[in-house]
């Protein structure tokens, strides 16, 4: 008598294997459903150092600006051309040269002029002649009234004859001074002239405007360039209800909308006091300090807060956790799931918000694409550590 078979018979292997595969199935779908779950990046509550920032907003403005003229009339020459924009210039560096030809010509023959009339007043000896001639007619005259020849009227006529002729000769010497001074002012400022063809740049700064090109004919006081000044003013606007407690030296926390999310320290440097004539917010100068002065691009614009106190808080969230509707809300994540809670808030800064009620500390709040979830949403879950108390860029 053979032994029994363990085999079940092809039956129930049958039943076996049809329930193994709905156990994989289920398992498959489960994991599969968990899988297609939107993924949330989340941050912790935590506890840390809250600030009271006045917020404003922000923009870059030169210094000042200088236009480059010229005072004289000319055409622009095109071997020594040297502006373009966003070229960097140096005080005194040669930017443009104007036609210089018809100056030149016209200090060649003012030297003519001044040379030839310099000789010809070296040459002259006539007043020298005529003030030798003079002194010997005095003389005889003298003579002859000495001994009884001449009488006193015609001696005194023969004094004012030779008083009259040294008048002359000095008369005629200043003439000629004057002469020959007024050539040589005249050649000095025809000399002036030509170096007034070369412009140059007045400060240091960045050409920020060309308005003349190579080839042409400008008038005098026509501008040829704008240049700006490398020092650049961070300008700081803030509304009435938030300027009270601004005061020099406070803290200052920068956004710039070209550099992201990246925040730069600086501090009030300066309240001025007037007001914006457009918006009427209050304006305040800002120094700030971790910025390279190549990202300071006169025209950008950003935001701005201005730290006036700060304290020890128990709940603190990622300002960008924050969204209103109806109130301040954020949305936590608990067992997955995703919860709005209704939130008060304390103080408000670049980066963080201290929560006075709605949240706990240690509890996870979303802080990015707010927009695609909704109250009661199955997530999976990104943690990542909180940069709400990160108060500086």
């Amino acid at each position: 008598m053979s032994a029994p078979s363990n085999n079940p018979p092809p039956k129930s292997r049958g039943l076996v294997w049809a329930g193994a595969i709905v156990v994989v199935i289920v398992v498959a779908g489960i994991g599969g459903f968990r899988a297609l779950r939107p993924l949330a990046v989340v941050e912790p509550v935590v506890s840390g150092l809250a600030i009271d920032a006045k917020p404003g907003s922000v923009t870059v403005a030169e210094d000042y600006s200088i236009d480059v003229k010229a005072e004289l009339r000319g055409r622009i020459l095109t071997p020594d051309f040297n502006l373009k924009l966003g070229q960097q210039v140096k005080a005194g560096q040669p930017l443009v040269r104007l036609d210089t030809k018809d100056l030149e010509l016209e200090l060649a023959k003012t030297q003519i002029d001044f040379d030839a009339t310099k000789a010809k007043y070296e040459a002259d000896k006539s007043d020298v002649y005529s003030l030798v001639g003079a002194k010997v007619a005095l003389a005889n005259a003298e003579r002859q009234h000495a001994i009884g020849g001449m009488s006193d009227q015609d001696l005194d006529g023969a004094k004012r004859g030779f008083a009259l002729t040294e008048q002359a000769a000095k008369l005629n010497e200043i003439q000629r001074q004057q002469t020959l001074a007024t050539f040589e002012n005249t050649v000095q400022t025809e000399k002036r002239a030509i170096q007034k063809m070369t412009l140059y740049a007045p400060v240091d700064g960045v050409v920020k405007m060309v308005m003349a090109h190579p080839g042409e004919l400008i008038d005098a006081n026509t501008p040829i360039a704008t240049i700006i000044t490398l020092k650049k003013n961070v300008v700081g606007k803030i509304s009435d209800e938030n300027f009270a407690d601004i005061k020099i030296g406070q803290k200052a926390y920068v956004t710039f909308i070209p550099y992201g999310g990246n925040v730069f320290n600086g501090s009030v440097a300066d309240i001025l006091p007037t007001t914006d004539p457009q918006t009427q917010r209050h304006i305040v100068y800002l120094d700030v300090t971790d910025i390279r002065p190549e990202q300071l691009i006169p025209g950008i614009n950003g935001e701005l807060s201005v730290t006036v106190g700060e304290h020890q808080a128990r709940c603190v969230v990622p300002r960008r956790a924050v969204f209103s509707t109806d109130g301040d809300n954020v949305y936590i994540v608990k067992d997955g799931v995703v919860q709005l809670r209704r939130i008060k808030e304390g103080y408000v800064w670049a980066s963080g918000v201290e929560v006075l009620s709605g949240v706990e500390p240690g509890e996870q709040v979303i802080v990015e694409s707010l927009e695609d979830f909704r109250n009661g949403d199955h997530v999976r879950v990104q943690a990542v550590p909180s940069d709400a108390t990160h108060h500086s860029g």
